[in-house]
């Protein structure tokens, strides 16, 4: 298949990794996929960055978040009016499945000066329940908050708004937008969050309820008000990795994301790179930029799956669309991962 026309490519060094596919079906609950036979993770980088492997169908996105759901598809959530979902019952054909909020969200305008458009969901399935934290905001602007939804099956028009979570006012240094949900090996809950401004922040929740809990805020990554976004901690080992995006997004073919990568014993952090430098001082590993046709790739999420941990992102093509990016994660012989 074209890149240039579908803004896909295919997969570089996965044949030990690659995927079943198998037909489609009318709602989250009834996919099933066909298991993923797991293969040994790899442990030598690629020379080169990887293309985004195959996905097929509905994939225009934006700030993608995916989860495995219990009948074993996966459903992904991602920017857009009232919050647009995907499904798909083998993380390659992907098809649209409507708004979280098909009836709108009325309770996110007072941030996002009457507009639909909600940003960079946070999907995950806990206790039997799907959990989504949301962004409401405007461009350029730090009065921005976020808002956590529940639902039983995922579908859309399923979903029930819990509240808000946290606020950010144009006279704090922090900008409350680009949640992700971290629970640790403790069962502890934190919400890691943040753009630009002071850098990512984390907050205590309360597990009972997936809302706040005390007013610790604690800063774990920053480049002194540099372009910094889109935090997502996620467990390898004995390890919590703390993935973020540098740079710019939203300029299409223009867009310099780019996803790095940094470490800690604690989900607290200190988190520091490759080299050391502790992410709260600039520091962060390179994983993926732009290259070739693929521009911008960020705003990154880490999925745990049967057959590797994955990592997906949007990236940009020529064309400046932005379209769904895929690729599973090997880690070297000291534990820093890579995409292949």
């Amino acid at each position: 298949m074209s890149r240039t026309r579908t803004g896909r490519a295919l997969w570089l060094g996965v044949a030990t990794g690659a995927l079943l596919a198998v037909a489609a079906v009318a709602s989250v609950n009834a996919e099933a996929a066909v298991p993923v036979v797991a293969a040994a993770t790899p442990t030598v980088p690629p020379a080169a960055y990887p293309n985004p492997g195959v996905v097929t169908g509905d994939t225009g996105t934006h700030d993608p978040s995916m989860v495995k759901t219990p009948a074993g598809g996966y459903l992904a959530a991602y920017t857009g009016d009232n919050v647009q979902l995907k499904t798909s019952p083998d993380r390659t054909a992907f098809r649209n499945a409507g708004a979280v909020f098909p009836g709108g969200a009325s309770w996110t305008t007072a941030y996002t000066g009457g507009s639909r458009n909600l940003w960079a969901p946070d999907l995950s399935y806990r206790n039997g329940r799907y959990y989504l934290y949301y962004s409401a905001s405007t461009f350029g602007s730090n009065h921005s908050a976020i808002f956590l939804a529940t639902s039983t099956t995922g579908a859309s028009g399923s979903w029930t708004n819990q509240g808000l979570v946290i606020e950010s006012r144009t006279s704090d240094t922090f900008n409350a937008i680009d949640p992700n949900l971290i629970v640790d090996a403790q069962g502890r809950w934190f919400l890691s969050f943040g753009s630009f401004w002071s850098g990512i922040k984390q907050i205590a929740l309360d597990p009972a309820t997936g809302k706040r809990s005390g007013t610790s805020l604690r800063a774990i990554a920053g480049r002194n008000g540099g372009a910094i976004e889109a935090p997502t901690i996620f467990r390898h080992g004995n390890y919590y990795y703390l993935w973020v995006s540098f740079d710019l997004c939203c300029r299409g073919a223009s867009s310099t994301y780019r996803i790095m990568v940094g470490r800690s014993v604690s989900v607290t952090g200190p988190f520091v790179d490759r080299n050391g430098t502790a992410m709260t001082a600039g520091g962060g590993t390179q994983v993926l930029a732009s290259h070739g046709s693929i521009h911008g790739p960020g705003h990154q999420a880490v999925l745990a799956d049967t057959d590797s941990d994955v990592l997906v992102y949007h990236y940009y093509a020529n064309s400046g669309a932005s379209y769904l990016g895929i690729n599973l994660i090997g880690y070297d012989q000291a534990g820093w991962p890579f995409a292949y």
